[in-house]
C-alpha cells in the first residue's frame, strides 16, 4: 500500500518572483482605490486631512500603458532637503501591477544593493520596498487620504468661513 505524502509537501509553495508580483498587484488595487492616479494629469497633488502630515503625490509622466509618480509627505527631511519618505511608483495600467522602483531614504537601489546584486539579493529588497509602500497606502487610507482630500497643487481651496452657504 502506497503512504500519502505528508501534508506540507502536497501544499504548493509560492516562489518569492510569485510572492512579489502578488505585492505588485495588490499594490496597484491600493493606490487605485485611494488615489486614481491613472486619472491624474501629470503634476503635483496634495491630499490633507487636517493631521499636519500632508501626503503629496507626483505625477512625473503619463504614458499609455504606465504612469510614473512619487508618493511622499509633504514636508522635507532636515539633513538632506529631500522629502522622506518617497516611494517612487511605475503604476502598469495594462498589467494592474504597481511597482516600487525606489524609495528614497539618501539612497537608490543600487547604491543599496550594488550594481550587479544576485537575483534572490535583489527580489529581497524589492519585497521590502513594496512591503512597505502597501503597509503605507493602507494606513493613508485608515487616516482618511484619498481622491476626496486630493488637489492639484496651487489650487486654492477655501476656508471654511468662506465658504458660500446655502439659504432655505
Amino acid at each position: 500500500m502506497a503512504q500519502a505524502s505528508p501534508r506540507i509537501e502536497r501544499i504548493p509553495r509560492l516562489s518569492r518572483l510569485s510572492w512579489l508580483m502578488g505585492l505588485y498587484a495588490e499594490n496597484y488595487r491600493h493606490l487605485v482605490r485611494l488615489f486614481a492616479p491613472s486619472e491624474l494629469a501629470a503634476g503635483s497633488y496634495v491630499s490633507s486631512v487636517g493631521d499636519g502630515l500632508d501626503v503629496r503625490l507626483d505625477v512625473i509622466e503619463c504614458h499609455r500603458y504606465t504612469v510614473e509618480l512619487r508618493l511622499t509627505y509633504d514636508f522635507a527631511d532636515p539633513v538632506t532637503g529631500q522629502p522622506d519618505p518617497s516611494a517612487y511608483v511605475r503604476l502598469y495600467r495594462d498589467a494592474r501591477q504597481a511597482e516600487t522602483t525606489h524609495c528614497y531614504v539618501g539612497r537608490r537601489w543600487q547604491d543599496v544593493v550594488g550594481m550587479y546584486p544576485p537575483p534572490a539579493e535583489l527580489i529581497s529588497h524589492r519585497m521590502r520596498m513594496n512591503t512597505f509602500l502597501g503597509k503605507w497606502l493602507e494606513y493613508l487610507a485608515e487616516r482618511g487620504h484619498g481622491v476626496a482630500t486630493l488637489r492639484r497643487d496651487g489650487d486654492v481651496v477655501p476656508a471654511l468661513a468662506e465658504m458660500p452657504h446655502a439659504t432655505a
